[in-house]
C-alpha cells in the first residue's frame, strides 16, 4: 500500500477528499474540546452551561447522521436507483 492510500483510503469510505475529511473531522474535535471544557466548568459550576455539553453532543449525532444520509443517497443515484 502506497503512502497517499493511507491518507486517501478512508475518507473515499465516507464519500471525501481528504481535505474534506480533514475539515470534517477537525470540525467535530474542535466540538468535542468546547463540550469537554463546557462540561468539565458545570462539573465545578454546576449553573454554568447547563445544557451546553449535550447540545454539543446532539449537534455533532445529527451533523453525523445527515452526512451518513447525504452519502447513501449519493451511493443510491450512482448505482441508477431513483432517489426522493
Amino acid at each position: 500500500m502506497a503512502l497517499k492510500d493511507s491518507f486517501t483510503e478512508h475518507p473515499a469510505t465516507v464519500g471525501e477528499t481528504y481535505t474534506e475529511h480533514f475539515s470534517s473531522a477537525m470540525g467535530f474535535s474542535l466540538s468535542l474540546f468546547k463540550a469537554a471544557f463546557c462540561c468539565a466548568v458545570h462539573a465545578i459550576f454546576p449553573f454554568l452551561f447547563e445544557k451546553t455539553g449535550s447540545e454539543c453532543i446532539t449537534s455533532l449525532h445529527h451533523r453525523m447522521v445527515t452526512n451518513r444520509s447525504r452519502l447513501k443517497t449519493k451511493e443510491s443515484a450512482a448505482d441508477g436507483e431513483v432517489v426522493a
